[in-house]
């Protein structure tokens, strides 16, 4: 007999089946017991009344791995509209050790580095399931809805020569003999391959070696990344982000409506376009309502971007904005400048439920003014030879940007940590599990 999955077995109303799990809830009442089985699919009541079958439990803790043969009768008080009963149990996995923590309940308790110490257990908990298949749906709904776009998926190298950032936040590893680091974004292969493809993206790590302790922060995480060439400045990468993030989410309440009812996550509508401010006047807003004066700072602090995203919601009715032209002196070096103030970037943020997680803007496509900027940055132009000579041989003008696939999880979910977004986290402290 062939094993089935739990998803599957109200097809199989009438018939022997063969289902196979983890030992999700026991209930021995005495006389019969009602066993929870759990696989990748979700979960399955079974009623077991023969004493040789209930006494191949006696000592199992849950997470037991087991076979489970039985009818599958219908009946309208199980969860799922029916039940196994007249069922054979076969032992594959026993668990004889308490698990550190109860994972069959409807909330986890454990503390977070708890969790995170026991994560090859906790992640099997229903809700850390249902998380990171939305995960896995917003990177499928990212590389569909390109593809769709003639978007080709490419795979750069995380080991590189150079920095791609300006900046000292990298991290530096022996590559025979000589060094080399981990790549920080993609960002200048991307651009390379504008050069091959015109319209590219890439899903895969970036590492940051920034020696923070915050709540949205971690030292690797999944950038969805972007570049598309032959565009006529910011406002259409812009455009194309916006394309992109309606799709996954729409995506997500047509194929994940389960498991956004479980973590309750109120996915939100996109319209024709997200709001804008420039940063200035985000700035002169928030010095306006909140009476705090970030006017002429190069960033926003992230109580700044929750009070922006405030008036988003209240005003504009939106819970994403973009906020544009960031100054000058404070993006990457290939960042193109404003055409009536040089001072300024055609760069933006996309700030959600309070929080920035997209990066982008419009690149320098002009070798000389790039090689320029290169050597205004303090950057040997040597050292980056190989990205510097995709445009001396022609590029076209573009641009792009890099999602933070962790954060835009976590603001979608509302978790309080990235790390409760990140299956393995990797931080100032973390290099296990």
């Amino acid at each position: 007999m062939q094993r089935i999955r739990t998803d599957e077995v109200t097809s199989h109303v009438g018939e022997r089946v063969k289902l196979a799990g983890w030992m999700h809830n026991w209930r021995d009442m005495g006389k019969f017991g009602f066993l929870v089985l759990r696989d990748g699919a979700g979960t399955f009541q079974a009623v077991l009344d023969n004493p040789e079958e209930m006494g191949k439990l006696k000592g199992l803790q849950y997470e037991s791995v087991l076979e489970i043969q039985g009818l599958v009768t219908p009946d309208p008080r199980a969860a799922a509209g029916a039940e196994l009963h007249d069922c054979r149990v076969r032992v594959i996995s026993p668990v004889l050790e308490p698990l550190p923590f109860e994972i069959n309940k409807k909330e986890l308790k454990p503390g977070l580095d708890v969790f995170l110490n026991h994560a090859p257990l906790g992640l099997r908990h229903l809700e850390k399931r249902a998380l990171f298949r939305i995960s896995a749906q917003v990177m499928a709904g990212y590389r569909e809805y390109l593809t769709q776009q003639g978007f080709v998926e490419i795979q750069s190298p995380k080991i590189v020569g150079s920095a791609t950032e300006s900046g000292a936040n990298v991290f530096c590893i022996d590559y025979f003999g000589r060094p080399a680091y981990l790549a920080q974004s993609p960002q200048f292969y991307k651009q390379i391959m504008v050069g091959v493809f015109e319209r590219v993206f890439e899903v895969g790590p970036v590492f940051r070696a920034e020696k923070h302790s915050t709540s949205r922060h971690t030292n690797e995480y999944v950038s969805l990344d972007l570049e598309m060439g032959f565009i006529r400045d910011h406002t259409d990468v812009m455009a194309m982000l916006t394309a992109v993030l309606r799709y996954i989410f729409d995506r997500l309440q047509q194929s994940l409506a389960r498991e956004l009812e479980l973590l309750k996550i109120k996915v939100p509508s996109i319209g024709d376009s997200i709001p804008s401010l420039r940063l200035s006047d985000a700035q002169e807003l928030i010095f306006e309502r909140h009476g705090e004066d970030c006017r002429g700072e190069p960033d926003l602090a992230p109580q700044h971007e929750a009070w922006l995203c405030e008036h988003a919601e209240q005003e504009l009715h939106s819970e994403l904005l973009f906020i544009t032209h960031y100054p000058t002196a404070k993006r990457p070096f290939y960042t193109m400048p404003d055409d009536q103030d040089p001072s300024l970037t055609k760069g933006f943020d996309l700030l959600f439920r309070g929080c920035e997680i997209v990066t982008g803007g419009q690149r320098i496509h002009r070798y000389e003014q790039l090689l320029n900027n290169a050597l205004q940055w303090g950057i040997d132009p040597e050292a980056i030879d190989g990205y510097l000579q995709a445009f001396k041989y022609g590029m076209p003008p573009h641009g792009g940007f890099a999602i933070g696939l962790e954060r835009l999880v976590m603001q979608l979910a509302e978790l309080g940590n990235l790390r409760e977004a990140t299956l393995f986290p990797r931080d100032l402290d973390r290099l296990s599990p």
